[in-house]
C-alpha cells in the first residue's frame, strides 16, 4: 500500500507539473516561488501561502491522504484466518454511501448489464482516487483526457475507486468508454487463495452503469477493456459484518 501511495504522489506531482507547464512553459512566473518554513507553497504572483486547508483541492486531497492512511488490511497472511473474522461497523462507515443491502443478483457474469448513465443527471461533487486523493469533478472532467476508459463506484454524491463493503451489498459501477463496443471485464479475487472472473459485455460510449454483488468475501479488483485499452483498477474489500448483540469476537480496522 505504501508504494501504492508513493506512486500516486508521484503521478500528481507530475500531472501538476505539467499544468503548470503548460500555463507558463518559459517558468517565468516561478522565478520569484519559494517555500515557506512549513513547506508550504507560497504563490509568487498573489503571495498566498497554499496549505493542506487552502491548496489546490487535487493537492489537498493528496495531502490529507497522506496524513490519514488508509487501512492496512493483512490479504497476503497465512493460514486464513483473517478471511472468517467479522468486523464492526466502525470498518465500514467511511463508505456507507458506496454500497446497499438490497438489489437484484447478478446471475451468470461478474456485472449487470450494462445501461447508458446520464451524468448530467446525477453528476458527483468529488471523485476520490486509489485509497482516497480526492478531486472535483469539474476539474476531473476538464483534466482527464476523453479517451480513456475510466471505473468508478458510485456513491450517493462521490465517486470513488476504493471501497470496504460487508459481504452480501450491492455497488452501482460506472463506466465510461470513449467508443461503443464490445468489453472485456475483469475480477480478481483475493482470499487465502486467489481466483479470477472474465466476461464480455455491450459498452455504450461515454458513461455506463451497472450493479456489482459484493457476495464473497476477500479483495476484488475490478476492470475492464474495450479497443484494446484498459481501464484503471478499482478495489473492493469485502468483509463479513457481525451482527448487532454478537458474542463472537468483533474486530475493527483503523
Amino acid at each position: 500500500m505504501k508504494y501504492g501511495k508513493i506512486l500516486m504522489c508521484l503521478t500528481v506531482l507530475i500531472c501538476l507539473t505539467v499544468q503548470a507547464f503548460a500555463q507558463d512553459p518559459l517558468g517565468e512566473s516561478n522565478n520569484n516561488s519559494k517555500m515557506g518554513s512549513r513547506g508550504d507553497w507560497i504563490s509568487p504572483n498573489m503571495g498566498q501561502v497554499y496549505t493542506r486547508t487552502n491548496s489546490d483541492p487535487g493537492l489537498a486531497g493528496m495531502l490529507r491522504w497522506l496524513d490519514t492512511p488508509v487501512p492496512d488490511f493483512p490479504w497476503y497472511t497465512t493460514g486464513g484466518s483473517f478471511y472468517s473474522q467479522t468486523y464492526s461497523g466502525i470498518t465500514f462507515s467511511p463508505y456507507t454511501e458506496y454500497y446497499t443491502t438490497t438489489g437484484t443478483p447478478v446471475v451468470g457474469g461478474i456485472i449487470s448489464n450494462p445501461t447508458r448513465f446520464d451524468i448530467t443527471q446525477k453528476t458527483p461533487s468529488t471523485v476520490y482516487y486509489g485509497a482516497g486523493v480526492g478531486l472535483p469533478f469539474t476539474q476531473y472532467a476538464s483534466t482527464v483526457p476523453s479517451k480513456t476508459n475510466d471505473l468508478w463506484i458510485q456513491g450517493a454524491t462521490n465517486w470513488t475507486q476504493y471501497v470496504v463493503s460487508p459481504v452480501g451489498t450491492w455497488l452501482q459501477l460506472i463506466a465510461y468508454a470513449p467508443v461503443e463496443g464490445p468489453a472485456g471485464f475483469y475480477e480478481m479475487t483475493q482470499t487465502d487463495t486467489t481466483s479470477s472472473k472474465y466476461n464480455k459485455y455491450q459498452f455504450n460510449q461515454g458513461y455506463n452503469t451497472m450493479n456489482f454483488n459484493a457476495d464473497q468475501v476477500g479483495r476484488h479488483m475490478l476492470y475492464f477493456v474495450v479497443n484494446n485499452q484498459p481501464s484503471n483498477v478499482v478495489v473492493v474489500d469485502v468483509f463479513a459484518q457481525a451482527q448487532t448483540g454478537s458474542t463472537s469476537p468483533v474486530h475493527a480496522i483503523s
